[in-house]
């Protein structure tokens, strides 16, 4: 099993630096461009709410987002460790088959992101331990 693990500050400016980061590890640990780009596509949207939401609710302002990369027997594991305020993002509705086939106008509002992020990584959890908020997304590199 090999970990890696790096610190972002939680601002839109690290935004780019956090998928390099999670691309680079992505791409030497043999994940196709398709599972690249989906866990980047996820672990962009919650790094966004994160950074737009968790700590600006919460109140901070020097945040934190702690990545930890793990490739264990060809499971690439990407997970997000933060402070904020709590938010687990499968207690909040995503749009349904039906909302997705109204005119844009007409949709409600919020959970797409979330949505995309479920579905472009072959596993997502989420937990709230001690105070932070641990977002997990896996990667199945021998289903390429």
């Amino acid at each position: 099993m090999n970990t890696e693990t790096q610190i972002f500050e939680a601002s839109v400016d690290s935004l780019e630096p956090m998928r390099d980061f999670v691309s680079e590890k992505a791409t030497a640990m043999g994940a196709s461009t398709k599972q690249n780009y989906g866990l980047c596509l996820a672990i962009d949207e919650i790094a966004t709410n994160i950074i737009r939401y968790g700590y600006p609710l919460a109140g901070i302002t020097d945040g934190k987002v702690e990545f930890e990369v793990v490739n264990d027997a060809g499971k690439l594991t990407v997970t997000l460790t933060d402070s904020g305020l709590p938010f687990d993002p499968f207690a909040h509705n995503v749009p349904t088959e039906e909302d997705m086939n109204k005119p844009l106008e007409e949709r409600p509002i919020g959970g797409l992101g979330i949505m995309m992020a479920q579905q472009s990584v072959d596993e997502f959890k989420y937990e709230f331990v001690d105070g932070k908020n641990i977002n997990s997304f896996t990667v199945n590199i021998q289903s390429t």
